[in-house]
């Protein structure tokens, strides 16, 4: 099981969490065609790093 620890998001500015969600997304991205070709040992990090951009993504909307 992935175990990530929260980061702390509500002090960080806006150029910060565009360049987390920017990584996190591609992150995905390179994840969602690993998985086309063979099967993922770790089955969950998928959900983990979408949680995380949901966080990014919140924050981020709070701001405006």
């Amino acid at each position: 099981m992935v175990k990530t620890k929260k980061d702390n998001l509500k002090g960080e500015s806006k150029e910060d969490l565009k360049k987390k969600l920017v990584s996190l997304q591609s992150e995905v991205q390179v994840l969602k065609f690993k998985a086309q070709g063979a099967k993922s040992k770790n089955v969950k990090e998928e959900s983990v790093l979408r949680k995380q951009i949901a966080r990014i993504l919140t924050e981020l909307n709070k701001n405006k």
